[in-house]
Formats: C-alpha cells, structure tokens, sequence
C-alpha cells in the first residue's frame, strides 16, 4: 500500500469514496421509494424518516465532498490544506440532524390532536425496503466511520434512519393489525428523540475538532514525561496538540536542554519527534530545541505539565 500525506493509504481512501458512492446510491432509491409511499398513505412515521433521508443523501454528499477538499494541496495562503473542512461537513451534519428532530416534534404534535388515516399496509411495505437499503449502507459507512469524523457524520445519519425504519415497520404492523392511527405520530416523537440522542457524541468529537482539544488518546501528561527522559533534555514546554482532521494529530512543542549536553542536538531532535510520532495520528510534529525559556512569550504551561500524574480529563460538553 502506498502511503498518503495523513499516514491512510491510497487503498483506503478509495475505499470510502467508493463506501460512501454505494451508499449514497442506496439511500436515494429508498428515498423515492418513502416519499411515495408517504404520499400515498398519509404516515407522518413515514414522511419524518423520509425528511431524514434528504439530510442522508446531503451528508453523504457533503461527506464526500470534504473528502475531496481534504485532497487538495496546501498553499501559501491555508498551510494545512483544507482538511477542517471535514470538521465542518460533520457540523452541518449534526445540525441539519437537530432541526430535522425538531420539525418532527412540531408536525407529531398536532397530529396528537387530530389522528389522520393511516394506510397501514403501504407503511409497512415501504418501511420495509427503506429498512433493508439503510442497513445496507450502514454496513458500508461503518467500515470507514472510524477513520474519518464526516463519513462518521454520514454513518450516524444513516444508522438513525435505520433505526427510524424500524419504528416505521412497528406503526406499520399497529396500524394494520390494531388499526391504531395514534401509533404513527408517536412513534415519529420516537425516532426523533434517537435522532438527538445519536447525534450527541458526535456533537462532542466535532467541538473537540474546532476548539482545538487535545485527542482523547493522547496522554499530554505521558508524552511530556516520555520526552523528559530523553537524556539531556531539562523540561518540555509550550507544548500543544490538537486535531487538523481525523487521523492527523499535530504537535509542536518548546524543549530545554542542559547546557552542558555534549551530545548531537539534531539526533536529540529527532528522537523526540521520533517519541510524537509514536502515538496514533500524530503526523505535524514541530520541536523547538533550546537552551533555556529565557526570552520566551509564549504560555508554556510549565506548571501542570510538571506533575506526573495525570487528573482525570473535565469534558467540555455533558456527554
């Protein structure tokens, strides 16, 4: 396999564009096959996960439009490339989420009021095939989902609707069996509670992305103490690690050395960048080597990266 600037190989990237295609396809056949069987009989169950399904195809497109984007050179004036924009194709993701939640609310609401005719047959049909072509293409997102956090965006709307097509096919068998019409807008309410709660880690790994947070599976307090041993170096400060985009962490760091260190302070360098790179992701590593913090403005954080033990991480976001 031949590897990429963001340490994924050419393999896989093609695997999720062609993940993310098969998918796209799927979804928009059963899209047309919902809406018409919503038109026909009268479902809001129906029509809520068919609006959900809009917000499918607009993720797996934007998805793979980010993928793209990420592709494209860096430059003068956007020194990373484009690669955030797959933090914002997951953000737009998990918003168009929210307000397609919220819309059902609204259209369940009066429907507890006043119960429509529900054709209970052609619910349970369509809700059928929707329900097999969304488990189709969540078993084809899943395999990228891990890797990249807008294909992750893609994979949650996908397995929401999934699991929104199961509440469909419940409505379905109520109301053709019980002829219980009330069936339909509840379990609208249903599937629009799942579609919030689903959304809610990736909320937290999209803010986590754009505030710049340190990756879950980087231990700063390790990485500092691992660069500490390293003989000749005195302290490690200034020290900074975020997440460009999913699979590539940076690092940069400011490192004092003992004046009195005789050794190659290039081979010094490279074996602490060599200890960086050692953790997943982490492909920019920045070490700047010196003799002491004199002269230095920047926040070194020299006061907590001291302590060796580390406190349990404070999320920013309740879940």
């Amino acid at each position: 396999m031949t590897a990429t600037a963001n340490g994924q190989s050419d393999e896989r990237k093609v695997a999720k564009r062609s993940n993310l295609i098969i998918a796209l396809v799927l979804i928009t056949g059963s899209l047309a096959a919902e809406l018409i069987g919503a038109l026909l009989s009268g479902s809001l169950a129906l029509l809520a996960d068919a609006g959900d399904m809009v917000t499918n195809v607009t993720a797996i497109s934007v998805a793979l439009l980010s993928l793209w984007l990420a592709d494209r050179p860096a430059s003068v004036e956007r020194t990373f490339g484009l690669r955030r924009t797959e933090a914002l194709a997951a953000l737009f993701n998990a918003i168009t989420l929210w307000v397609i939640a919220i819309w059902i609310f609204l259209e369940a609401y009066e429907r507890l009021e006043e119960p429509p005719e529900v054709e209970g047959g052609i619910v349970l049909a369509a809700g059928l095939i929707v329900l097999c072509c969304n488990m189709a293409a969540a078993w084809m997102l899943h395999r990228s989902s891990k890797l990249n956090i807008s294909v992750e965006g893609a994979f949650r709307h996908v397995l929401a609707d999934a699991l929104g097509s199961v509440g469909v096919v419940i409505s379905g068998i109520l109301i053709l069996t019980l002829d219980w019409t009330l069936a339909d807008p509840i379990m609208g309410i249903a599937i629009a509670v799942f579609i919030i709660i689903s959304s809610l880690g990736l909320w937290r790994k999209v803010f986590q992305v754009l505030v710049e947070g340190v990756p879950d599976h980087i231990d700063v307090y390790r990485l500092c103490s691992d660069m500490e041993d390293v003989e000749g170096v005195t302290v490690v400060h200034d020290i900074h690690v975020w997440t460009i985009s999913s699979g590539y962490d940076a690092v940069t760091a400011h490192v004092v050395v003992d004046p009195s260190y005789d050794g190659d302070p290039y081979a010094l360098t490279r074996r602490l960048r060599d200890i960086a790179r050692g953790y997943e992701g982490v492909e920019h590593v920045t070490i700047q080597v010196e003799p002491s913090a004199e002269g230095c403005t920047e926040d070194h954080h020299v006061g907590h990266l001291q302590a060796r033990a580390r406190p349990p991480r404070r999320k920013l976001l309740p879940f």
